[in-house]
């Protein structure tokens, strides 16, 4: 018997595969040369989209009616004004598109020697992650670069594609190139794809594809147990977690970066939880910023709440709508968590 989703799982994982390199390449040719003035032709704009536009390109050619829901959009592109970073665009799109097909590659995906698209062609495939979302159907997800400062800063950054079905994720692959393979052990290097199919488990993968390891999150102890959370405190209430901490009498500090790469470090234990408390009135959460951690993190046998105990809702279009917060955690650890969480915040409220 055939699993479910396993031409999704090996597409989505050459696409992310081939990103990688693609920003990997803008932070070593842009990032560390600064050939590319800020503003609207920061580095990060040009591997956004190329990466967005090598991902939607890969997933059109082996789902052409799979909608998808993407962060970038190309109209500024399209103007005559935005010629210069179009062809910068294009060009790094097409160098990973035609790059040599590595393991589980398939040319019938477009990819490989001679596969080089249009600019037409690379512009409507950014522009198909326009979906609007919704309860039912297929759909996937984009996040083309998680992390923008961590990027910049040659630190934590992901690239992150998910395939949700009917409001539920069912597919998620989360791409870290500066990643430590295994921290405890450094001359094993960096550079790592985490990936995670329902009810199939999560295992990590170096950035070849290679090496499948199966992940479960370990049992923490007091000693062991520390908080992921963003490296920026706009992003996330550091303050807040440092409240929970108190409360659970957590010693260690914790381990700051950006991106869902924190996903990937809770599911193979590299961290007790991750907490992500909104710092302002009205914030909502993007599906895209969270749907393959989501899936990666149950499937390494965790939990993942808002901050009333609710389960993530992908099916509200491209937000997580009235979801408050998110609470990761080992399934032992999740409900003493939450608990601490909801102290926290009623205490918040008092003050108020």
């Amino acid at each position: 018997m055939s699993l479910a989703y396993t031409a999704e799982e090996q597409v989505a994982v050459a696409a992310v595969r081939r990103a990688c390199q693609l920003t990997s390449s803008v932070f070593n040719k842009l990032v560390k040369n600064e050939t590319l003035v800020k503003g609207d032709k920061s580095p990060v704009t040009v591997g956004d989209f190329a990466a967005q536009a090598v991902i939607s390109s890969i997933l059109h050619h082996a789902f052409p009616a799979d909608p998808i829901v993407g962060e970038e959009d190309a109209s500024d592109l399209r103007a005559e004004s935005g010629k210069e970073m179009k062809d910068r665009i294009v060009a790094l799109a097409n160098e990973a598109i035609t790059a040599e097909l590595g393991l589980g590659d398939n040319a019938n995906w477009g990819i490989g020697p001679g596969q080089a698209k249009s600019d037409t062609e690379l512009l409507d495939a950014i522009d198909r992650g326009n979906y609007e979302g919704g309860r039912i159907g297929r759909m996937w997800t984009i996040d083309p670069i998680d992390g923008t400062k961590g990027f910049l800063r040659g630190e934590q950054y992901a690239v992150c594609l998910s395939l949700i079905v009917d409001s539920k994720v069912q597919v998620g692959v989360i791409g870290c190139p500066n990643l430590p393979v295994d921290p405890a052990n450094p001359e094993k290097g960096v550079g790592c794809i985490f990936v995670a199919v329902r009810g199939q488990g999560a295992q990590q993968l170096t950035l070849s594809g290679a090496n499948p390891t199966p992940l479960t999150i370990p049992a923490s102890t007091p000693e062991t147990f520390n908080f992921l959370e963003s490296v920026e405190a706009a992003h996330s209430s550091h303050s807040f977690n440092d409240r929970v901490s108190s409360l659970l009498n957590i010693t260690r500090p914790p381990t700051r970066m950006d991106s869902q790469a924190k996903y990937g470090c809770l599911a193979r234990g590299d961290g007790g939880a991750y907490l992500r408390m909104p710092t302002g009135v009205g914030y909502r959460e993007k599906i895209w910023d969270h749907a393959p951690g989501q899936i990666l993190v149950e499937e390494a046998g965790g939990i993942v709440t808002d901050s009333r105990g609710e389960p993530l809702d992908f099916g509200l279009g491209r937000t997580l709508g009235e979801n408050f917060g998110v609470v990761a955690a080992g399934k032992a650890d999740h409900p003493r968590l939450l608990a601490a969480v909801q102290k926290a915040l009623g205490e918040a409220k008092a003050k108020a």
